[in-house]
């Protein structure tokens, strides 16, 4: 049996987007900046595309800036907002956690070579920060905040609109990447009072390299890419306007589907979470809290417990049918400890031992039950003999 269980790191597209996807890569393939008749059938295709998207997260199309995927867009947001502030209001002060994707992680550690002062929050071992960290940290110089609404390491959730009024009060920008919460849990960006959001349409069925960001009406915000009058004059380049198509494709099965899916991925993880307890109780360890995606299961062998050779564990569960991950996808390749392990307080050696299950629409299961039986040789194989 070949179980794919690394959904947090991408999807297999729906065949109803690749449907609708084929004509922008056959027939319909003019640029949409063109004025003649194939420009303009692909900047209407667009265009309606924006608006499906607009809609689904309770925006205006104006505020929808298309990128290549999740990681530009919270370059695009990041940069932009914090460069904007700092010519506009001389803020030079920011905010995010030890515990966010390395698109945002990255972004804030490069400003803070470049003038900018910022302040990485601490997360406990819910890989979340706590409200008394936040709120102290904020001074008159803080321009931007940015928090994932879901890990996508350990699935905790994070519910920044708890914080909008207060902040919104010293006239702080909020942002939120989205990626592993957009079009699995219902986001409405005016409830919320965040001012960005991000996200990337292979995390829900859709094609890669492309991704949104939303930035409300009104957000001061600088342009990181230069050349090009697209996407109202703040991201230069020709649009990927089949990857656009295919996106709000994904959107509108997304919506149809929201809660029927939350409801099978939840099925699937508690059944891998007791068959995991039913295996070993007292040496693996399930990671995220209480407040945790259904979407993500992140467990640790402790390194007291097992010899942890992350390599070789996830290799013994791939040439076994089991896809998972043991990070970030786009750092597993490294072998590196995942830094959201780490800042939660686990050791080198108990991070190795990390292993992260992600489900999608597609999973049974028989697939949990397989991936069960898998688990339990892994743990025979690794555990240490006392």
């Amino acid at each position: 049996m070949k179980v794919y269980f690394d959904n947090a790191a991408s999807t297999p597209p729906h065949p109803k987007v690749f449907e609708k996807m084929k004509p922008f890569l056959t027939d319909n393939f003019g640029n949409a900046s063109s004025i003649h008749s194939f420009g303009r059938n692909a900047r209407v295709a667009i265009e309606e595309s924006r608006e499906v998207i607009a809609d689904f997260i309770n925006a205006n199309p104006s505020e929808i800036y298309f990128t290549s995927g999740g990681t530009e867009a919270n370059n695009f947001v990041v940069f932009g907002i914090a460069r904007a502030e700092l010519a506009e209001s001389e803020r030079n002060h920011l905010i995010t956690s030890e515990a966010e994707h390395h698109s945002v992680y990255d972004s804030f550690l490069e400003l803070s070579k470049n003038g900018f002062t910022v302040n990485f929050l601490n997360v406990g071992k819910d890989s979340i920060i706590s409200d008394e960290s936040l709120l102290q940290n904020i001074n008159p110089s803080t321009s931007l905040i940015s928090l994932m609404h879901i890990n996508n390491e350990t699935g905790a959730v994070f519910q920044i609109g708890h914080y909008s009024s207060q902040l919104k009060q010293n006239n702080i920008f909020i942002h939120s990447d989205s990626v592993q919460s957009f079009g699995k849990y219902k986001i409405d960006v005016k409830l919320s009072g965040v001012d960005s959001i991000t996200a990337s349409a292979h995390k829900i069925n859709g094609p890669k390299g492309i991704g949104f960001a939303y930035v409300k009406s009104g957000t001061p915000l600088s342009p990181i890419l230069f050349g090009g009058s697209q996407e109202r004059n703040r991201r230069g380049g020709t649009e990927n306007v089949a990857g656009i198509i295919g996106f709000a494709e994904a959107v509108r099965i997304a919506k149809d589907s929201m809660c029927e899916n939350l409801n099978h991925v939840q099925e699937l993880k508690l059944r891998l979470i007791k068959g995991i307890q039913s295996i070993d109780e007292q040496g693996i360890i399930i990671n995220g809290g209480e407040n945790n995606s259904p979407y993500i299961l992140s467990i640790t062998l402790q390194s007291d417990h097992y010899k942890n050779d992350p390599e070789a564990m996830l290799m013994f569960l791939d040439i076994n049918g089991v896809a998972v991950s043991n990070g970030a996808a786009c750092t597993s390749g490294t072998l590196k400890p995942s830094h959201v392990i780490l800042s939660t307080g686990y050791s080198v050696e108990d991070a190795k031992g990390t292993i992260r299950f992600s489900f999608g629409r597609q999973n049974t299961t028989e697939e949990v039950d397989y991936t069960l039986e898998i688990i339990n040789q892994l743990t025979n194989k690794f555990k240490k003999k006392i």
